[in-house]
């Protein structure tokens, strides 16, 4: 009979454990507005929704700061293989214009010199031109562009039901086992209770 009512009393407390986490979990997200309670006249609004503004500041200053900055996506852009590329490209492109400008009565051996020069000029001269724009239009990122700023107003305007499942889909396993030990400990403090009560 003692054994069933220590039982008893470790359900209980995990059911309340388990209960407890649960709704911790959900006064995270909810509610999405400011409620008042009535009589005690005190507002409660979830976690995130009350302080996304404040989050959105926070993780675009930390991306921005510590993570990557508007000069290191630049570089990214700029690396060897990307200006290969960029510089073919180019070549391609004004090579299709000669092409198609240049008057069919031309001989064609006259054209492919005309090609030439032009494939020569841009494998000499483009690469330092193309970096000398990039290192520009850096130049004026980095004055004008604010990664941090991007970041905060991408954040606030998200739906806060979007965040949610974002943060959810994201820490589902994690919210699981929290709601479990809930449980566990719940269990466990049942039983201590349960005990006590046996002793006195």
């Amino acid at each position: 009979m003692i054994i069933i009512q220590v039982l008893i009393l470790a359900v209980i407390g995990a059911m309340i454990g388990w209960i407890t986490n649960i709704i911790a979990i959900k006064l995270i997200f909810r509610p999405l507005k400011p409620i008042t309670i009535p009589i005690i006249n005190v507002k409660i609004q979830g976690l995130i929704p009350k302080r996304r503004q404040e989050m959105a500041k926070s993780i675009g200053q930390v991306v921005e700061e510590e993570l990557v900055s508007v000069n290191e996506i630049i570089d990214k852009v700029i690396e060897q293989e990307n200006l290969s590329n960029i510089m073919f490209i180019i070549k391609r492109k004004i090579n299709g214009i000669i092409d198609e400008k240049l008057p069919s009565i031309i001989p064609s051996t006259f054209k492919n010199m005309i090609f030439n020069y032009v494939n020569e000029m841009v494998d000499s001269e483009g690469e330092r031109i193309l970096k000398d724009l990039i290192e520009k239009m850096v130049h004026k990122a980095t004055n004008e562009v604010r990664l941090s700023e991007m970041i905060e107003e991408k954040i606030n305007s998200f739906e806060l039901e979007k965040i949610e499942s974002i943060i959810i889909s994201i820490a589902k396993r994690e919210l699981k086992h929290i709601e479990i030990l809930g449980g566990i400990l719940g269990f466990l403090i049942g039983i201590i209770q349960g005990m006590l009560i046996i002793l006195f």
